[in-house]
Parts: structure tokens; sequence; C-alpha cells
């Protein structure tokens, strides 16, 4: 794995930001690029809110006047070989020509609705935080779930990154 940046913005007061969840977004990234095989050098921003900022930025951006856990906004462009997959690789050099790093783009959480979630799904906090991060992440990198084989492929890579966490279903 080479360099990779990961800005974290706090801009929510509901949940400590404390320097154990920052490193752990990290390594949610980190792991999540490793799985995928990104070996040049990356940014990824990342602005914890809460659940009025996040209904916010969901109905401005998705138009869904409700707030949600996860919004991810990539950079990358990937071609689409009309078979529904992305050229990670592709797009990758494509916007990484310069010898910059390459800007992925940013995940909103809102650290609100996770620890509402963990706590209905019975598990703990830091779980629900890095399932969150993972799925933004592979957002970022050009997964989707709308279509029933895409949303397959995307379940599966979570719970791989998940595994490499040492957090799978079964764990806290």
């Amino acid at each position: 794995m080479s360099e990779m940046v990961v800005e974290i913005n706090n801009s929510q007061d509901k949940i400590e930001m404390t320097p154990e969840i920052k490193r752990f977004i990290e390594e949610c990234v980190s792991k999540t690029l490793e799985m995928e095989g990104v070996s040049i050098p990356v940014e990824v921003s990342v602005l914890l809110v809460d659940d009025q900022q996040i209904h916010q930025l969901n109905r401005q951006y998705r138009g869904v006047d409700a707030p949600t856990d996860v919004l991810s906004f990539p950079m990358l462009e990937f071609e689409d070989d009309g078979r529904d997959r992305r050229d990670l690789q592709a797009a990758l050099n494509e916007a990484g020509r310069n010898g910059q790093a390459v800007v992925l783009g940013d995940i909103v959480l809102s650290m609100e609705r996770a620890q509402q979630q963990a706590q209905e799904y019975g598990h703990s906090f830091l779980r629900e935080v890095g399932y969150l991060i993972v799925h933004g992440m592979l957002h970022l990198l050009g997964y989707d779930h709308e279509q029933e084989p895409q949303r397959i492929v995307m379940r599966q890579k979570e719970e791989q990154v998940m595994g490499m966490l040492g957090l799978s279903r079964e764990d806290g």
C-alpha cells in the first residue's frame, strides 16, 4: 500500500471524536484500498456529521428528505463496458497521470445514525462506523447497489473488508 491521506473533519458534537475512532476510520479506508489492490497515492475526505446535517445533504444532493447513515461523493469517472463493470485501474491511471495523489472523493457519515444503528443491530459502535466507511469507500471505488447483481458483489466486498478488519457479522 502506498501513500494514503485520509482527511477527517468532525462537524458534529453528539458523539466524542476519539483518537481510536480516527485511527479506525483510517484503517477501514486502508483495508478497503488493500482489498481492491490500489497501490498509488490516494486521498479521501471523511466528514463526520449529525442526523440534521446529513438530512440536509441528502435532500440537497439526492432529493431524499430524510436523514441517512452515509453519503459518498466519488471523484473518479468509470468507463462502463456495458456489462455493469467498472474499470478501477483505468480510472486510477487516468486520474493519477500528473503524478499527484488521486482524490477518490468524500464520505459523509452521520455519527448519530451510526450509534443508533449499532444499538438497533446489537453490535459495537465501531463496527457500525467501520461498515459505513467501507460501504462509502466501495462507492468511491465505483461499486453500487442499485441492481441486484451489483448489490450482491458490493455486499461480498463489504464482508471481505470487515473480515480483514476482524469484524465479521458475528463479531461485536
